[in-house]
């Protein structure tokens, strides 16, 4: 509850940070780029020693991060490739533990068969 992580394109490209939640700090005590490369959707992991992104290609992102006094955060690892559906809505939900994802994702292709409607088929029940 003492940590706040965002999206900002303040640099020129979506990158995650991390400031101060306090109401007194808001306006200052700094900020922290936690994303590099690029970044988006951040979710803490339930004891806020992880914070989890999507990165611009698509892969979820993991930094493990020291949150007390300060804020520190280790260099971001991949955990694993996604098909996140773009768009401005939340792509994805962890679990407390972070141990695993729901992620909204786009279908690998399309159907290739037609669909068929059947209208008034309770009348050929009747029959």
């Amino acid at each position: 509850g003492r940590w706040m992580a965002y999206t900002s394109n303040e640099s020129g490209r979506y990158e995650v940070y991390v400031r101060p939640f306090s109401a007194a700090q808001l306006g200052g005590g700094g900020q922290w780029p936690v994303s590099t490369g690029g970044g988006e959707q951040p979710r803490w992991r339930g004891d806020g020693r992880e914070l989890f992104y999507l990165a611009p290609d698509r892969k979820l992102m993991a930094v493990e991060v020291k949150a007390g006094a300060g804020f520190a955060a280790d260099i971001p690892r991949p955990l694993f490739p996604t098909r996140a559906s773009p768009g401005n809505f939340s792509r994805y939900a962890v679990t407390a533990d972070g141990q695993r994802f729901l992620i909204n994702s786009e279908a690998e292709e399309a159907a290739s068969e037609p669909a068929t409607v059947v209208l008034n088929w309770p009348a050929g029940l009747k029959k």
